[in-house]
């Protein structure tokens, strides 16, 4: 019983996280939100040249989500310890999105993190295709959720 409790405990806690994010965003200036799609946009092309394609991440077998999410966050980590807090908050997109996947109560915030996301301005691409090069890598940001999270994918959507 006390098991399920701190189970249910810590869920509402991830829901909480993704909702402050998706409020944070939903009121954030126009360069901010064009910041959080740019580097989650440079991380899906840096997860798919380490072989990880995100956009299909709600067909990963389970455990599969569960790595990411504990690679995310040590990733997120050690970004945030260098002060890199742009890059990881890009970053945290994609952690919420997996844990969305894992547990389908954190699954409407995180679509409206990705509708404001889908949603912003022009200098986002150009920010992304900055950070994609200044990595060395050659893909193309696309502006794209991943499958199962744009807001058009929502029951009755």
């Amino acid at each position: 019983m006390f098991n399920a409790w701190q189970q249910e405990k810590a869920t509402a806690a991830l829901v909480g996280d993704a909702q402050a994010v998706a409020d944070r965003l939903a009121s954030a200036k126009k360069h901010v939100v064009d910041s959080h799609a740019a580097t989650a946009w440079f991380w899906a092309i840096v997860l798919q040249s380490e072989g990880q394609d995100v956009h299909a991440i709600a067909s990963w077998p389970p455990q599969a989500v569960t790595r990411f999410v504990a690679a995310a966050q040590t990733r997120i980590a050690v970004l945030r310890k260098k002060r890199d807090y742009d890059l990881s908050d890009g970053l945290a997109v994609w952690l919420h999105t997996a844990r969305a996947v894992a547990e389908p109560r954190i699954l409407p915030p995180v679509r409206e993190i990705w509708q404001v996301i889908l949603n912003a301005g022009p200098n986002a691409e150009g920010m992304a295709g900055d950070l994609v090069a200044e990595a060395g890598l050659s893909a193309v940001p696309v502006r794209q959720a991943p499958l199962g999270f744009a807001p058009d994918d929502a029951p009755g959507g």
